[in-house]
């Protein structure tokens, strides 16, 4: 039977696509190796760009296309019904065509950059886009922008892979990805650069910025050109500061802070909750999708990313949320908004959480500022209600913003530049500066870890807010272990150990019995007096002059606890044990050689 040739237009679009490749290849023969990264920078904003637009696109016509159903009907079941389908096909894209898993979250990232040299696999490329599309784009209640960093991530890795470029540049062209993503999806180059800097790469240098500065600015033009202006989150009626509305915005500062930690707790609840679940791929689905419908019923705001409700109550009109809810005839009732805009906020974790955990694709990002908005407008209109101060709501909703996203992602200087460049201004970048500065410290104070790198701090795997730890996590202990060493059995005598001394250089020798266990150390320094005397030689036992190991390395523990113990034991060289069994030596200097040759290749340039 004859194999089906590929479509006219595939075999077409492979053949632009080569002769492409083929011609930026030429190019870097021809380019210095700087020149060729600013070139590289381009194509990679572009490509991230795009998938943007597409992500973004696909979303909000699924949205309005649901919001008309839902004027249509008059009822707002047809909401619920489309997250179902989303996460449900979504699972089933992951286990038939991606290998059964799917990576989600920023982490992956930093852990890319941090232990894998900057590698992304290539099924990142498309993965993120089609599931991300399936269930954000069909109502699932989460976020866009961590799959499209990943996704802008994924071009830069393997572009940089493709393109034969060491270590330095593919992280820099993973980080040009990250900035291009962001910049496009919020026309926010700024808040692009500083993302990539701030939460993708912990160490970096200035000359950096100009290739990261240059790819944030080719995606928030992109996005100019070919995005729908209503699609992205942009405010026009923001109002003058008041300084005099300062100690409500520290307030909201506060509150911003002890919300991120509720959404953070809640959030990894929810996630553990499914983790551990027992229940098949498919039943965990439908079990979390069903759950989601049910809040979505309640309230048809937290369908999809949420930006458009968030317009809406940023607005003079933010009674139109109750449009074609269970409360759509209480509009007039300002106490009946604000409870409903109040509990939406606290049940946006739990649609989240539901739509990840079960199985669906997204970010966290899009449901901080959502949740950051609504907090926003309830404090403002809250105290509004009461008479207590007569406060700007459009300034508080969008301020909220900035103090979630900075508390939960530990990134104030995002948030800030964000927020002040969807406004289109920056009128209120002194109530931006004290709510995130504020939120962040009380968020810091309670989580040390981000919301993203939470998992990977608590096994050790990443560390983004120091230098030395970072390293350490980059050194596999593996491949450390000194595993051709010289060993001896207890019911050897001295004579010996001096011969297999003869034969060496090593300065310790593990004492085994016959099932290859830990006995004892001989360390070369403590026994010289010994060996030098031919009667001690001859009538001295091993177990005589063998020593308790100060301190034992186990197979899978963090390079940081084995330089803990190298500092407290003050020796050397320690055994290295898996399951009870010695496999090899580590030496302090080997480590610190390697420490040194990681150094040099992380300072990106």
């Amino acid at each position: 039977m004859a194999e089906k040739k590929a479509s006219p237009f595939f075999r077409f679009i492979t053949k632009v696509f080569k002769r492409l490749e083929r011609f930026v290849f030429a190019l870097k023969t021809m380019l210095t190796p700087r020149q060729f990264i600013y070139l590289s920078c381009v194509l990679v904003g572009v490509s991230s760009a795009l998938a943007v637009i597409f992500l973004k696109t696909f979303a909000h016509w699924v949205y309005t296309s649901a919001q008309y159903l839902d004027g249509y009907l008059h009822l707002p079941y047809s909401n619920s019904l489309l997250p179902v389908i989303g996460i449900v096909l979504t699972v089933f894209v992951v286990s038939k065509f991606l290998d059964g898993s799917i990576q989600k979250g920023t982490s992956h990232i930093m852990y890319a950059v941090a232990k894998n040299g900057g590698i992304l696999p290539k099924k990142q490329l498309y993965s993120q886009i089609i599931t991300s599309s399936l269930t954000v784009g069909l109502g699932g209640s989460a976020g866009l922008e961590s799959p499209i960093t990943i996704t802008g991530a994924a071009f830069g890795s393997n572009y940089a892979q493709n393109y034969r470029l060491n270590y330095k540049d593919r992280s820099l062209l993973l980080a040009c990805g990250v900035s291009s993503g962001i910049a496009a999806a919020f026309n926010a180059p700024i808040a692009g650069v500083l993302f990539a800097i701030e939460v993708v790469l912990a160490e970096i240098s200035i000359t950096a910025f100009i290739p990261i500065m240059i790819s944030a600015a080719t995606g928030a033009l992109i996005s100019t050109i070919l995005l729908n202006e209503d699609i992205l989150l942009s405010f026009k009626n923001v109002k003058e500061f008041d300084y005099h509305n300062i100690h409500f915005y520290v307030v909201l500062g506060l509150l911003s802070g002890l919300v991120s930690i509720y959404y953070a707790r809640t959030f990894r609840k929810l996630e553990n909750f499914f983790d551990k679940s027992k229940l098949g791929t498919y039943r965990k689905a439908l079990l979390g999708a069903s759950l989601l419908a049910g809040l979505i019923f309640l309230f048809p705001t937290l369908f999809g990313e949420g930006y458009l409700s968030i317009k809406t109550i940023a607005n003079n009109h933010p009674e139109k949320i109750l449009d074609n809810t269970l409360l759509a005839n209480f509009k007039d009732s300002k106490w009946i908004l604000l409870l409903f805009v109040g509990i939406t906020m606290l049940v946006k974790v739990f649609a989240t959480g539901l739509t990840i955990g079960s199985g669906g694709n997204g970010g966290n990002f899009a449901p901080s500022l959502f949740v950051g908005s609504y907090l926003g407008f309830v404090l403002a209109y809250f105290v509004n209600l009461t008479g207590l101060s007569k406060l700007p709501v459009t300034n508080f909703t969008l301020v909220g913003m900035a103090g979630i996203l900075s508390g939960l992602f530990h990134a104030p200087l995002t948030a800030i530049f964000l927020i002040a460049e969807i406004t289109s201004g920056y009128e209120l970048m002194v109530p931006l500066m004290i709510v995130s500065s504020v939120s962040y410290a009380i968020s810091k104070r309670f989580e040390p870890y981000s919301f993203d790198i939470k998992h990977l701090a608590d096994k050790g795997e990443v560390f983004t807010n120091n230098k030395d730890k970072n390293i350490l996590t980059t050194l596999d202990l593996s491949k450390l272990v000194q595993r051709n060493f010289k060993s001896i059995s207890n019911s050897e005598n001295l004579e010996e150990l001096v011969e297999v001394i003869k034969t060496t250089d090593e300065v310790i020798f593990p004492v085994l019995n016959d099932k290859n266990e830990l006995e004892g150390i001989i360390y070369l320094d403590n026994i010289r007096s010994y060996i030098f005397t031919p009667f001690k030689i001859k009538y001295t036992t091993i177990s005589e002059i063998m020593e308790q190991p100060k301190e034992i390395v186990f197979y899978d523990e963090t390079m940081e606890t084995v330089m803990i113990k190298f500092e407290k034991s003050n020796i050397t060289h320690l055994p290295v044990l898996q399951k009870g069994k010695l496999i090899g030596i580590v030496s302090k200097q080997f480590v610190l050689e390697k420490y040194r040759e990681k150094l040099k290749e992380m300072i990106i340039e």
